[in-house]
């Protein structure tokens, strides 16, 4: 009888071991530039600078003026769980520097073309290795300035089924600059440079004010919103920045936490900034935050995972109080309402146009008066018509989102003028209370500024008013989008939208996608995007803050949808900022507008999300909340 044989357990190879290990380091361009970066951190360097060609596949070369390497530590620099940096177990419990696993430039080393450069403060010379796909050269002497030059060439040659699922050199430029943007505002005393392709993406001094560094990323419109958060608690402090809740992401990609220095993810932290904004912003926006944690290293464990981005607290609702407090507090001194008008570099436009403002404020009153007047005398004992679907206004834009605007025909017999400006869409004309349109067989009334009451024959009709445009306006969009005659208003002169470098590469890369919906974007240089055009049907949104939210549509991790889901994707966001928004209180002719649109779709019943847009509270129902039916 015979019996198999198994393989017998061996020792792998120290190249075999590395490439493992790349794996779980090494997952992209961008994560090269992360443990790098944070080794020139860690050298006590003073200037960093970082190369790219597309996008780190083909090249990564980030050069410090720090400490150095010793000529006798090359090899080891590259050797598996080598590191300067700790030496014992009990040292994993007080970890001060950015890297400590001594794991990175091995699994770098074995998957790309590789090659150090180092001379420390007291040698005549500089010193150099090269590696290629984990096989070492010989230490020479070479030319070189104080510090270290790593370059990376070729990433993944030797694994090319990692190599084959690398994305475009935009995308991957766009997750190396997240890891730069990390790196540089944990250290602002840092002078950091990026380049890509040759060309400067950014030129950063070095600083010891943050808001400086946040606005280089941000522009002016983010950073004069910022709010100064600083609190201790026992051994811990807080400190940093948080945004006004009017900006908001749709996404926690705008919040950004940092732990001694270092970027970190933490679900009891990221609790605790939603806590304090809850009823601030909306429910599925995120709020913008920069915040800074110091505490002992010892109250906290960074040896979780080999992105070191995953810790845990000692006491971690100790964390989630400070945290809480921090923000709450420093709102509850603040009048949030009153610094809503708007950033503080766009305060002196605003005082200009102030004379301009009371000049239209006095037309809209004046217009108002007329109406109301108008209105009594027609009203008086007389039973209104409903107005034909002929004359249903047409669909505008405003700050708002979409809206009805009454009609301004002059065919109409004894209808008073709207103000020029107001036809023009500087303001909406004031709605006369109540907000009551009657008509016809059909009566309907605006409670809340959100919901209308129809008189409906089985009892009471109660529509949500943003529900039901949202569905109108995603009927009337998505004909358009794939027909592709989706009507978009050419600029004379392009906008200028500042972005993130990530939102901006993103746009990018999707232009031929953006254009099927009537944007057009171009590149400007920098995080500068420049807006040529833009849909018909958006026409007074805040651009910038729909391509934000379209950005996140089409960046989403996790999930590589198609394009016919992407697209469908992109409708139900646009719709959703096309409709009138609860709040907005509506006109008799919006109302009236509105309802007769209601039967020209094809599923009223539901927004795109899958959200009811009406609800019957039966006669039944009434009768027997008012004890009738037993009478």
């Amino acid at each position: 009888m015979s019996t198999t044989v198994g393989p017998r357990i061996r020792q792998l190879e120290a190249t075999v071991i590395n490439k493992i290990a790349a794996g779980e380091v090494i997952e992209r361009p961008a994560s090269v530039v992360k443990e790098l970066l944070e080794n020139s951190a860690d050298a006590l360097s003073t200037r960093i600078e970082v190369d790219l060609i597309d996008g780190g596949a083909e090249l990564i070369r980030i050069v410090d003026d720090g400490e150095g390497i010793h000529p006798d530590d090359f090899e080891l620099a590259v050797s598996s769980h080598a590191t300067s940096k700790i030496v014992s177990d009990q040292d994993l419990f007080s970890v001060h520097t950015m890297g400590f696993r001594g794991e990175a430039l091995a699994s770098i080393a074995s998957v790309s073309k590789f090659r150090i450069r180092s001379r420390q403060q007291d040698s005549d010379s500089a010193y150099e290795l090269k590696v290629d796909g984990g096989k070492l050269g010989a230490v020479t002497p070479a030319a070189g300035p104080f510090g270290t030059s790593i370059e990376v060439r070729q990433l993944f040659h030797n694994t090319p089924v990692r190599r084959k699922f690398l994305k475009t050199k935009a995308t991957e430029y766009a997750h190396a600059t997240e890891y730069f943007t990390r790196v540089a505002l944990a250290r602002p005393n840092l002078h950091m440079v990026l380049r890509h392709q040759n060309k400067v993406s950014y030129e950063l001094p070095a600083t010891e004010n943050l808001v400086e560094r946040l606005r280089m990323f941000y522009g002016n419109d983010l950073t004069s919103q910022l709010i100064r958060v600083e609190r201790e608690m026992g051994e811990m402090r807080l400190w940093g920045y948080v945004a006004h809740p009017s900006h908001n992401k749709a996404n926690r990609k705008g919040q950004y936490l940092f732990l001694n220095g270092r970027w970190i993810q933490d679900r009891t932290v990221q609790a605790a900034i939603s806590e304090a904004y809850r009823g601030l912003v909306m429910v599925g926006r995120q709020p913008v935050v920069f915040l800074f944690l110091e505490m002992p290293s010892d109250q906290v464990d960074v040896n979780v995972h080999p992105s070191k981005w995953e810790v845990r607290f000692q006491d971690s609702q100790q964390i989630y109080r400070l945290v809480l407090s921090a923000i709450r507090d420093t709102f509850l001194g603040m009048d949030l309402n009153g610094s809503m008008s708007g950033p503080a570099g766009k305060q002196s436009a605003h005082q200009e146009e102030t004379s301009e403002q009371k000049q239209l404020k006095l037309e809209l009153t004046s217009w108002a008066k007329s109406q109301l007047e108008q209105a009594e005398s027609e009203f008086v004992g007389i039973e209104p018509q409903l107005v034909p679907p002929a004359a249903i206004p047409p669909v505008r834009s405003s700050s708002e989102g979409t809206v009805f605007t009454p009609a301004n025909d002059a065919s109409h017999a004894g209808e008073s003028q709207v103000p020029s400006s107001v036809a023009e869409g500087v303001a909406t004309p004031l709605p006369s209370p109540p907000q009551t349109y009657l008509g016809g067989e059909i009566r309907a009334m605006q409670v809340m500024e959100c919901y209308l009451l129809v008189d409906d024959p089985s009892g009471v009709m109660i529509i949500d008013q943003h529900a039901l445009h949202e569905r109108i306006m995603y009927e009337y969009l998505r004909p358009r989008v794939l027909e592709g005659t989706v009507e978009s208003q050419q600029l004379l002169m392009p906008l200028t939208i500042e972005l993130t470098s990530s939102e901006t590469v993103v746009l990018l890369d999707h232009q031929d996608l953006l254009s099927e919906f009537g944007y057009g974007v171009e590149e400007f240089g920098g995080n500068t995007i420049l807006l040529n055009r833009y849909p018909v049907m958006l026409q007074k949104a805040d651009h910038a803050k729909v391509l934000r939210d379209l950005v996140i549509e089409l960046d989403t991790p996790g999930r590589k949808p198609s394009r016919r889901d992407l697209v469908d994707s992109l409708l139900h966001m646009m719709s959703c900022k096309a409709a009138v928004k609860a709040g907005h209180r509506l006109t008799p002719e919006e109302i009236e507008s509105l309802l007769a649109k209601r039967h020209l779709v094809d599923d009223a019943h539901h927004c795109p999300h899958g959200r009811p847009t009406a609800m019957v509270l039966t006669q039944e129902q009434l009768d027997k909340q008012f004890g009738r039916l037993g009478a």
